[in-house]
């Protein structure tokens, strides 16, 4: 009952997770993170068992902290997508698979800002926004109508926030809390979490609202 969205912009990419942890129907608690910094421009979001994603993340992070402690450089965002993929690929014919969703986000110089979504069965894509868990049957037809390329920050934190109120209004999960960060070239930044908007109720047609004096 996880949502996680990811949005490209001009130059940056920005990123979501809800911040319920948990298990069965039981909120353990609703202020988790569930975005993993990879590098200074490097964010990954993940969704799914919770102990398979908060261990494959560290797992990703660390062996990519070595690649540049090894070699004096980061991984691109691209180079970065396709090493987690094929680690993924590979525990998949295991027998200690990972079942975890992913979305990753990163700037770099030479390519920008780019978004990879990936699914626990290995497939990765390179997408200009893209959403992982049931919060996809609702907001994917938000993104088509709303999304337009190199969207300002300010255009696309208006455009997650249709896509809350959405989950909000519909999902039968109450998902009342978004984590939110931007990568752009300066690197990962935290902003404020966003809440659904409240909503006046509507009125029915032919009725009257009443004082009671």
């Amino acid at each position: 009952m996880e949502c996680l969205i990811g949005i490209r912009g001009k130059d940056f990419v920005l990123m979501a997770g809800d911040s319920v942890a948990g298990r069965s129907v039981v909120a353990m608690k609703k202020d988790h993170d569930k975005m993993y910094q990879l590098s200074n421009r490097l964010l990954m979001a993940a969704c799914g068992e919770g102990g398979d994603t908060v261990q494959f993340a560290e797992y990703i992070a660390k062996n990519i902290q070595l690649y540049r402690m090894r070699n004096g450089y980061d991984l691109s965002t691209k180079a970065a997508a396709s090493f987690t993929r094929r680690n993924l690929a590979d525990y998949l014919r295991s027998s200690t698979p990972y079942f975890v969703n992913l979305l990753i986000g990163g700037y770099d110089d030479s390519d920008g800002a780019d978004l990879y979504y990936m699914d626990y069965l290995g497939s990765m894509v390179k997408l200009p926004f893209g959403v992982h868990g049931y919060g996809s049957f609702f907001v994917l037809s938000v993104m088509d109508r709303y999304y337009k390329e190199d969207m300002t920050r300010d255009e696309a934190l208006v455009l997650l926030q249709r896509c809350i109120d959405e989950i909000h209004e519909r999902f039968i999960i109450n998902l009342n809390s978004f984590k939110v960060k931007i990568v752009d070239k300066e690197g990962i930044h935290v902003m404020k979490d966003l809440r659904p908007t409240t909503k006046q109720p509507e009125e029915t047609p032919g009725t009257q609202s009443m004082d009671i004096v």
